[in-house]
């Protein structure tokens, strides 16, 4: 049983050792644990650090790729690399090493495909009252669209079991997060959340400039993920909306028109059907969508099996 510690590293030189150092190399129930990093084209000397420090495996992006991409190429290569189990954590040393154990653990135990890091963000004395409100709202409607319940929705610290690893299909560019639990729960993947400690804040984070960007750009993340696997719900939702706003100015109309009065008030009748229309619409674009959405899910599976076909003939090749 191999693992894989995989950290995303974008000009992390100084954090990186001790971000390492903590990393355990005996877990029970592992045989083999193993670094890998992603080098998300870093200007300082990252690279020639993780080397200095016997990381097993360096990814480098020529240029800055972002987390979502870098993480998504991290996982690629720890599947190639023979990963039994992939655990990502950070590189500003934010997330404790030594709960690397209790993280895989659900794996090892076949309870789960993917394991969350619980912060516990309300213990944490550097988190503004804005930010832990912000995670305890953007965590409740995460569970609300994944139907997963996880209390730290956007927490990096995260384990994947093989197959969880060659199901997942990162696609937007911001934050993976997000994205994973909402695809793991629309493909029925048993994720579970265990409490983990963290360390001293490092630096800020260069995830994001302030909250409320922050928030816009989850936000926008959320609705577009949701909408990629849920489309016909979105937009029958919002094609009722429309078509309701239409009904008002119709039955406006209509009430005028009954009691003698409704020839001042044509403009309610053609407000209210171009409302009608735009609902209309609106539900044709949802079938669609769904129809798209049931093509992307064959697209999914194919590549799924294409990944099983080029990790066993990897394998099959290193072997010989």
């Amino acid at each position: 049983m191999k693992l894989i510690v995989q950290i995303p590293c974008f000009n992390e030189e100084h954090t990186l050792p001790q971000t390492v150092a903590d990393i355990p190399r005996e877990i029970p129930g592992i045989d083999k644990v193993e670094i890998l990093i992603i080098d998300d084209g870093s200007v300082d000397r990252t690279r020639e650090i993780a080397r200095d420090i016997g990381v097993d495996h360096i990814v480098v992006n020529k240029t800055n790729m972002g987390l979502a991409r870098s993480f998504r190429r991290g996982l690629d290569a720890c599947l190639r690399a023979g990963a039994d189990i992939v655990v990502n954590t950070d590189g500003d040393n934010q997330y404790q090493g030594g709960d690397i154990g209790k993280l895989v653990a659900p794996i090892l135990e076949n309870r789960a495909d993917i394991v969350v890091g619980d912060r516990q963000t309300e213990t944490i004395a550097h988190f503004s009252r804005a930010k832990k409100l912000m995670q305890r709202l953007g965590s409740a409607m995460v569970r609300r669209l994944s139907g997963i319940n996880v209390p730290d929705a956007v927490s990096g610290f995260r384990a994947f079991s093989r197959e969880a690893a060659i199901k997942l299909n990162v696609l937007t560019s911001f934050s993976y997060t997000i994205e994973i639990l909402i695809q793991a729960g629309r493909r029925n993947m048993a994720v579970v959340s265990v409490p983990v400690g963290t360390n001293s804040k490092t630096r800020e984070s260069r995830l994001f400039k302030s909250i409320p960007s922050f928030v816009a750009r989850q936000i926008t993340t959320l609705v577009r993920v949701y909408a990629m696997y849920q489309p016909l719900k979105v937009f029958f939702y919002l094609g009722m909306v429309l078509s309701l706003t239409g009904t008002i100015p119709i039955v406006r109309f209509l009430y005028f028109f009954f009691t003698g009065n409704g020839g001042g008030h044509v403009q309610s009748l053609v407000l209210g059907g171009v409302f009608l229309l735009m609902g209309f619409v609106t539900f044709l674009f949802g079938l669609l969508a769904d129809l798209i959405s049931s093509n992307r899910q064959l697209a999914e599976i194919t590549l799924e099996r294409v990944k099983i076909l080029e990790l066993s003939g990897r394998e099959s090749t290193d072997e010989s």
